[in-house]
Formats: C-alpha cells, structure tokens, sequence
C-alpha cells in the first residue's frame, strides 16, 4: 500500500508496512520504490490525499443498476462521464465543507482507479498496463445543484467534494472486494464492486479514447444504491475491503 503523509511537517511519500510507514525518496509513480532508512510509526503520520491529480479527475455515473433505480433513471449504454476539478480533492480526516449555495449534499462511496503511465486509446487487454492503483473516493455531490444545473460541473466540483485515500493499494482485486458507505456509523451502501455495469477495464479504455490520461489522473467508478444527505456534524466512511476506511467529517 501506497500513502502520501505529513512526517513532522513535510509531506512525504511512503509504504504502509503494518503500523508503520516506510518513508521513500520520492513519488513512487515517477521515482519508483526506493526506500530509506526511515520507518514512521503509522499513528504519527497524519495521512493526506495519497494522490493530487496532475490534471483531472473523471468520474462515471449511473454505473450500478441498484443505484439508477433508486433515482428512477435508466441505465447508460456507454459509461456516463463528467469531470470534478483536482481542487475538489481532500484527504482522510479533511472536512466536508457543505456549500451555502446548496440545501441537500449526498456521500457517495465509490472506488477509485489512480493511473500510472500516460494513456491514450487504451484497449480493454492492457488497462492494467496503466493502473497504478486503487483508493476510495466519495464522490460528493450537491444534489439539488444536479437537478437544476442539469451539468453536474458545479453540483459535483465544490471545494472538498471528492476526498480520496487513505492508501493506494497497487496489488488490489476488484472482483474480491466490496463497496460500504457509513453515516455516523451507520450503514447506508453496501455492495460488490462486481456490481458494476461497466467493468474497471472497459471504463479505462473508454476514457482514454477521449481524453489523454497523465500520471496520478484519477477516475471514479460510479456508486451503488444508498446515498443519501449529509449535515453538518456528521461523518462518513467509505469501506472498501483489501483498500481500508476513507473517513470524513462534515461542516457547514
């Protein structure tokens, strides 16, 4: 597992190694795993987004049947695809922050697919060839702004609207794992990442046939049923089993 962390002030980059952090010389997608001498009891380290996009973040909606039905919709032939601005990106333990424009702001927990190498009509075969890795994403959404906007830009790009983390697992399974939501501890989503209507596969390489990807571009993989509205005060997790916990408190 990947992380990006503050060790006594500086960020760095490093391996979760049980309770501990091995701290690399540098990012891992353009300097590779060398490591120091240096081992970070995991508890010190406050963990930060693990990855800042160099560019984007592409997200899929409508991707679990589950998930269309309960807004009455109908599922999309092709991956539904919108962008959030890398400035909507915070990390583990980071606020929510609910937006004064906005009376109705939904979680929605999503697995996220962080990209390694540059990528460019990707085949469906070799999508693994530019995966760097996998985190948790809640892919924040002012659900009212949805609706009138039309665009999702605006209803999805807010400042802290897309929380990522806590690690990068690069050895990760999707068909193993699962997808859970929690609301102040309570379970809302709860779902096999199999669920999804399009693969993880066919989304890279849908993606990729309209727009260049770069390293520590992320896209997210849609939802399942569940989502619902968050106030100030609470706080979400978002669960993916073999990944770990994304946790969140939310302010107005």
């Amino acid at each position: 597992m990947g992380s990006r962390s503050t060790i006594s002030g500086d960020p760095r980059f490093g391996i979760v190694d049980g309770d501990e952090i091995v701290v690399l010389k540098g990012d891992p997608m353009f300097a590779g795993f060398d490591t120091t001498d240096e081992r970070v009891p995991l508890v010190e380290a406050r963990l930060l987004a693990p990855v800042i996009p160099r560019s984007k973040v592409v997200a899929v909606g409508k991707n679990y049947v589950d998930h269309v039905a309960e807004f009455g919709g109908e599922v999309p032939k092709e991956p539904l695809l919108f962008l959030k601005p890398n400035t909507s990106v915070i990390g583990p333990g980071d606020s929510i922050v609910l937006p004064h424009q906005s009376s109705r702001v939904d979680f929605e927990g999503e697995l996220a697919v962080v990209i390694g190498s540059i990528a460019r009509n990707v085949a469906e075969e070799d999508a693994d060839s530019v995966i760097f890795g996998y985190t948790i994403a809640n892919d924040v959404t002012a659900r009212d702004l949805q609706k009138t906007d039309g665009q999702w830009a605006r209803a999805k790009g807010f400042d802290t609207f897309c929380p990522l983390g806590p690690v990068i697992e690069t050895e990760f399974v999707v068909a193993s794992n699962t997808v859970r939501a929690r609301l102040n501890g309570e379970v809302r989503q709860d779902a096999p990442l199999t669920d999804m209507v399009h693969s993880v596969a066919s989304i890279v390489a849908y993606v990729s046939a309209a727009f260049t990807l770069l390293p520590g571009d992320v896209i997210l993989t849609g939802t399942p049923a569940g989502v619902g509205r968050m106030v100030s005060g609470d706080v979400v997790d978002i669960e993916i089993s073999g990944i770990g916990v994304l946790s969140n408190p939310v302010r107005g």
